[in-house]
């Protein structure tokens, strides 16, 4: 029998425990993705802190880390990516928190290879938790993408670059991969194969969230005008579909259904590419840039578009325009009729969100690349060189609540800082230059419950009559002899879910492959490198798959039967063609953008193999090219201009390079041979290049070292062409 002190503090517990389900699902929201789980860059928590300092107040915890990007929070964890290292030990990273405590749960360290972006740009684009599974999702400079477990394993992963033509350029600029429903969902910009060949295009892919495989890729625009683009898609229902809508390299917003990848409409904003994310609100959808204009000769635009359109929306669905805002990089935030934008002169605008009329204007720094926050009744702001403000906005500016200025203590400099604050927990957490913050209250307790998604719209029901029907995996990269099972999902046209299906299949252009009833395809384990089809036909309808196949090695290719179609990346200015009775392969000069381009010609998990390749090139005044040939990751040149052979691994910071003299003429064929081993936990790597008339020298021409070696790569031929180079007798071979 309890007594009354008894029932008095069964009482207050009661109470307490009202108390707290009242107050713990604003202070349990987490924030799984950069902009948060309403994808605008809203919390609903309340009871944040106004001010902290990185020397202590309010600071509960901080840790060392060279961060460019935001923090993703969600299943009691922040993570982040980030870069590490010095020299030879320069590499990117991703890493998980404890997210109350701040101790390090796990971390991996990647080389980026076949890129040319620099060692501060590393890790641009953001890392992205799924709370339903626990993932995180990570795609590094280069184009690798991986799914993490909650104790850092990694589930899969995929090398966007050698698998499906993803460029990387020197800008460095990343998009951030999205989860929505069962999928993830991701834009590259790249040359493929097959149905992505052709020249390079922005292109959306989603992906199986769980496996990583490709279920749909779609390619909406046109000309690429900036192979370096960092806009993240937006997914909302607008007229009852599901819609992603996002920028383009093309300089035009599109919406494309979610689940499928057909294109809804488009708007034209800039003539160049798009790197502010659109945040869309209701039925209107807001973005910006900060190139010209396509229709006058000004710089700089922010729009609110009218999203329930179909087709090309550009005449017919612009609500207002505020010309003259060159909000480039850092993505607008709408909260209660207002519209939040930074310039890139890091000027903060409030936008009166129905007409576009500038409500006032503030500084917040010089350089406006990292969006802004809305939290608790404040905007929480970062900017590029070390300043970080909260903001109380009133109906004629913003008072600042708090200031801080984090520097580079050693060199005396501010820090950079690029990713938002991700707001989770009652806490605020932020990355920059010179480490990660948990800034809070200390003596608030911690809870870290999943947050709740907002309602993105009520969507028509799914009918039973398919529209689109979707062969899953949509492409595949298979051994020869190897059985893959494919799955027909069938939509409506309205990209809803109708079911899986029966059909009838077909194979094209994969000699000896059968595929059986059940979509089960056996490709033939004597046949050689290939490439083809798999569809599947239900009614009237057909869905397609592309199938690369390749054989063991050895290979060869010397170009009678025109370039391989399975062979990933390069541009418009790659073909075969006859030389002196011989067909070859011609790299020409770029028609627009970079003349270096990097062509891929196997499976990026290889290792243990030699490549080789004859060369030749031609000149024209002072100018040369550099000619070269790739085996996982490391490049061999043959340098015009600076005479030399170079073995590197990472253009842009040459994490290794060795280099020897080698006087070499054009119009004359020369034979390059480069062989990577790993011995005793080293990367050993080897080259050869010789006059192709010559014979073979016994000893290696050069030898590079690397302590922290790549493991795998695809093979692969590069070249830089101001001038017109040439390609012939490719080899792929096992190292003896």
């Amino acid at each position: 029998m309890k007594t009354a002190a008894n029932g008095s503090k069964v009482a207050a517990a009661f109470l307490v425990a009202i108390v707290l389900c009242q107050v713990a699902p604003a202070a349990a929201q987490d924030w799984p993705s950069w902009r948060g789980r309403g994808q605008a860059g809203v919390s609903e928590i309340t009871g944040l802190v106004s001010s902290w300092s990185p020397d202590g107040e309010n600071l509960i915890w901080s840790d060392a880390w060279i961060g460019r990007s935001t923090p993703a929070v969600f299943d009691g964890r922040v993570c982040a990516n980030g870069r590490t290292g010095n020299g030879v030990d320069e590499q990117e990273v991703v890493a998980c928190w404890n997210a109350e405590t701040g101790s390090k749960l796990w971390q991996h360290s990647f080389n980026p290879i076949n890129t040319t972006v620099p060692f501060n740009r590393l890790a641009w684009g953001s890392v992205t938790g799924d709370p339903e599974t626990g993932y995180l999702y990570a795609m590094n400079i280069d184009g690798e993408l991986n799914a993490f477990d909650r104790d850092g394993t990694i589930v899969w992963g995929r090398r966007l670059a050698e698998e499906l033509g993803r460029a990387s350029g020197y800008g460095g600029r990343t998009s951030t991969p999205l989860v929505d429903e069962d999928q993830l969902l991701l834009s590259i910009i790249g040359a493929g194969w097959g149905n992505l060949g052709g020249p390079p295009r922005h292109r959306n892919f989603g992906f199986d969230k769980l496996t990583g495989e490709v279920r749909w890729a779609s390619t909406p625009g046109g000309n690429v005008e900036d192979l370096n683009t960092q806009s993240v898609g937006v997914v909302g229902v607008v007229n009852g579909e599901r819609l992603w809508i996002d920028g383009n390299a093309d300089g035009r917003i599109y919406a494309l259904k979610a689940r499928t990848g057909e294109k809804v409409w488009e708007f034209h904003l800039s003539k160049q590419g798009i790197n502010v994310s659109p945040v869309l609100v209701g039925e209107t959808v807001y973005a910006a840039h900060s190139e010209e204009n396509i229709d006058a000769a000004t710089m700089g635009r922010v729009v609110a578009i009218d999203a329930t359109g179909t087709g090309d929306v550009t005449a017919t669905h612009e609500r207002w325009r505020a010309d003259e805002l060159g909000v480039g990089f850092s993505s607008p935030l709408a909260h209660d009729g207002r519209l939040y934008v930074i310039d890139n002169s890091a000027n903060l605008y409030a936008l009166d969100a129905a007409s576009g009329a500038v409500q006032w204007k503030q500084s917040v720094g010089t350089v406006g690349k990292a969006s802004p926050v809305w939290a608790d009744g404040k905007l929480f702001v970062a900017e590029t060189n070390g300043n970080v403000a909260i903001l109380q906005p009133g109906q004629t500016g913003a008072t600042e609540l708090d200031h801080d200025a984090l520097m580079v203590a050693e060199e005396s400099r501010p820090a950079e800082i690029y990713g938002s604050f991700a707001v989770a927990y009652g806490r605020l957490y932020l990355t920059s230059e010179v480490g990660i913050y948990c800034i809070g209250n200390r003596s608030d307790s911690f809870v870290a419950r999943a947050g709740t998604s907002p309602d993105l719209g009520s969507e028509r029901p799914a009918t039973e009559t398919p529209s689109i029907l979707q062969v899953v995996p949509a492409d595949v990269i298979a051994s020869a002899g190897e059985t893959v099972d494919f799955e027909v999902r069938a939509y409506d046209a309205g990209g809803r879910f109708v079911g899986t299906q029966s059909a009838t299949w077909a194979v094209d252009g994969l000699a000896g492959g059968t595929v059986s009833p059940q979509g089960v395809l056996t490709t033939d384990a004597r046949a050689s490198n290939q490439a083809g089809t798999v569809t599947a036909t239900v009614g009237g309808l057909t869905g397609v798959a592309q199938v690369r196949v390749f054989s063991p090695l050895p290979w060869s290719e010397n170009f009678e039967s025109g370039r391989p179609p399975f062979w990933i990346g390069g541009g418009g200015a790659l073909a075969v063609e006859d030389l002196g009775g011989n067909q070859v392969f011609r790299k020409g000069p770029s028609r627009t953008g970079l003349h270096r381009h990097a062509i891929y010609i196997g499976p990026a998990d290889m290792s243990g193999y030699t490549v080789q390749v004859d060369v030749m090139s031609t000149q024209k005044g002072r100018r040369r090219p550099d000619i070269g040939v790739i085996n996982s990751g490391y490049t061999m040149d043959l340098q015009g201009n600076r005479q030399k052979i170079q073995i590197h691994a990472w253009a842009a910071e040459l994490r290794i390079k060795e280099e020897v003299d080698f006087p070499w003429e054009p119009d004359t064929w020369y034979r390059l041979k480069l062989r990577v081993d790993i011995e005793g936990g080293r990367g050993i790597v080897r080259g050869k290049v010789w006059a192709r008339d010559a014979t073979e020298p016994a000893d290696w021409t050069i030898t590079a070292e690397d302590p922290l070696p790549n493991r795998t790569g695809s093979p692969g031929i590069i070249g830089y062409s101001p001038v017109d180079i040439y390609f012939d007798n490719v080899s792929v071979v096992e190292n003896q």
